[in-house]
């Protein structure tokens, strides 16, 4: 598979003070992967969300629930011996895996508060996308909203805490108050790629924008869709990366027919500067944009040679990885929100009303297997024989059987964000909650 997908010891007081960049290292040197680790979305840059090193599921049980300043509406990562966590007051917080104690926390700045935004229902806007830890700087990156709608990309050292890089990393066009940096972040070959989108409630001037920088916050670049307004990046996973080339899916655009302006598609991006170097567009985009039908509600995923992707409509499109205007098939499923999960020769979308199982061949061709019968419209991810999916609206987390789709447990977590996403490890799972981490045994 040649794609790759591009939405913490002692406590440390908040850092009054951002000492200067330390420069990126010129010999590449790898911090070793242990097992277990959860370094990004879905666990790694492919963004399948398996995790091949967990232990087959037995009784669950709830083994702490850590609360934190703000709720956490990314996935936790696993970086060896800490939990990494960032919520929506703009704290990132490292914690003890077996016990859930604070081991250190960073305060960023003041989120921006409810009033202070033009639409939407989340108490704060702090950190939204998924934290991505950088193996050969030994920082945790995120981007932080604070008051007066500023963004900014900040890198943190693992092991302290410290801010080491604060960066700002505003939407070059728009007003910055109406956007929201909700995919998952990703690091690769020296530089941090994030995407912005929209509020909910779709409201404001903003446009679809990719940003990447260099992992010591300086040479930015940024692509933006060529549309009026919208067309934001909003899935969970963030993008993808195919050696040189970067994969993003936009969402609902301005124009509903005429000019096409590369709104509701899959897009293709060179990592260097940022280029659309491929597309796919739905054939039915103009009634998307007009009703609410966009791709962009759930991140692609890789299958095989292809690309799998759904969104609103409905419908999923099995793309030619080296050419994406080449559609090799497509099935009716389900609308789609969210970030789907790969496992050898299975992918599972979220479903509104559950998530929804297919097996697809090395042609691409997908073959219906089992639908969930709990209504978790969670993101799920995969290990040992399970699928694992939260439903965000009752407070729990399931795991269905691989190749059936029954339920083997489930266990009661309390409410979370609407995109919440298990987090796998060894035998536990970490969820972000509305009020801060949980972590399940039996896993």
């Amino acid at each position: 598979m040649r794609w790759v997908w591009i939405g913490l010891v002692l406590s440390v007081a908040a850092c009054t003070a951002t000492p200067p960049p330390l420069p990126v290292p010129t010999t590449t040197v790898l911090q070793p992967v242990a097992a277990g680790d959860w370094l990004t979305y879905h666990r790694d840059n492919q963004r399948g969300g398996e995790q091949y090193s967990l232990a087959p599921p037995g009784t669950l049980s709830l083994a702490w629930h850590t609360k934190l300043d703000g709720a956490v509406y990314g996935e936790p990562l696993v970086v060896g011996s800490r939990i990494l966590a960032a919520t929506q007051n703009d704290t990132v917080y490292a914690l003890a895996p077996a016990t859930g104690q604070v081991q250190w926390h960073t305060h960023l700045g003041t989120p921006m508060p409810k009033k202070g935004v033009p639409c939407g229902d989340m108490d704060t806007v702090g950190i939204t996308g998924t934290m991505a830890y950088d193996r050969v700087t030994g920082r945790v990156f995120a981007v932080a909203e604070t008051a007066g709608g500023s963004h900014t990309l900040v890198g943190l050292d693992v092991a302290t805490g410290t801010v080491v890089v604060r960066a700002m990393a505003d939407p070059p066009k728009g007003d910055t108050v109406a956007y929201l940096q909700s995919g998952g972040l990703t690091v690769n070959d020296d530089r941090v790629f994030f995407s912005y989108g929209g509020l909910p409630g779709d409201c404001g001037n903003y446009v679809g924008t990719v940003m990447s920088m260099r992992t010591d916050g300086t040479d930015a670049h940024s692509y933006t869709v060529p549309t009026r307004r919208k067309a934001g990046f909003s899935g969970p996973a963030g993008g993808v990366v195919d050696n040189s080339r970067l994969l993003y899916v936009a969402g609902a655009g301005a124009s509903t027919g005429g000019e096409y302006d590369d709104s509701d598609s899959v897009l293709v991006l060179a990592a260097g500067k940022l280029n659309r170097v491929d597309i796919f567009t739905p054939p039915n985009w103009g009634d998307d944009n007009a009703n609410g039908l966009d791709l962009g509600a759930t991140s692609p995923a890789m299958i095989g040679s292809h690309v799998l992707v759904t969104g609103n409509r409905g419908i999923s499109y099995v793309l030619d990885e080296t050419d994406l205007s080449h559609v090799v098939s497509q099935l009716e499923t389900c609308p789609s929100q969210g970030a789907p999960a790969v496992s050898a020769n299975l992918v599972v979308i979220p479903c509104a009303n559950g998530p929804k199982a297919m097996d697809y061949d090395s042609h691409g061709q997908l073959t219906p297997l089992w639908t969930s019968p709990v209504a978790a419209a969670g993101s799920p991810t995969v290990g040992n024989g399970a699928v694992w999916v939260v439903d965000p609206a009752g407070g729990v987390l399931y795991a269905l059987d691989v190749s059936k789709g029954t339920v083997r447990g489930q266990v009661q977590i309390g409410p979370t964000p609407r995109f919440a996403s298990p987090t796998l490890s060894t035998d536990h799972a970490y969820v972000g909650t509305m009020d801060g981490v949980v972590s399940v045994a039996g896993a």
